[in-house]
């Protein structure tokens, strides 16, 4: 399969580019992978519309004047942070 072919077709690398460019920046070349990409899956589009909502909700739902509420304990994140590299590794 050509390099094209891999970029175009990779639903998960685009998910993830989706998400990193969501929490900071990404390299050029993921810009064009990414654009490439979406200009053949609506699917990956859909995700980009809805994780663009979903992650400007959580952003001012942590920024409301009561988020007190809404802080995890240190122990809870360091549990989620394992379970999650523990996936990530699985997968």
């Amino acid at each position: 399969m050509n390099e094209l072919k891999k970029i175009a077709y990779n639903c998960r690398k685009a998910t993830f580019l989706i998400e990193k460019k969501q929490i900071g920046t990404i390299t050029l070349r993921e810009k064009l992978e990414l654009k490439i990409h979406l200009a053949g899956c609506s699917i990956c589009k859909t995700f980009q519309k809805q994780s663009i909502i979903i992650n400007s909700m959580v952003k001012n739902l942590f920024n409301s004047s009561d988020n007190s509420v809404l802080k995890l304990d240190e122990q809870f994140k360091k549990t989620l942070h394992e379970r999650i590299e523990k996936y990530f590794k699985n997968n």
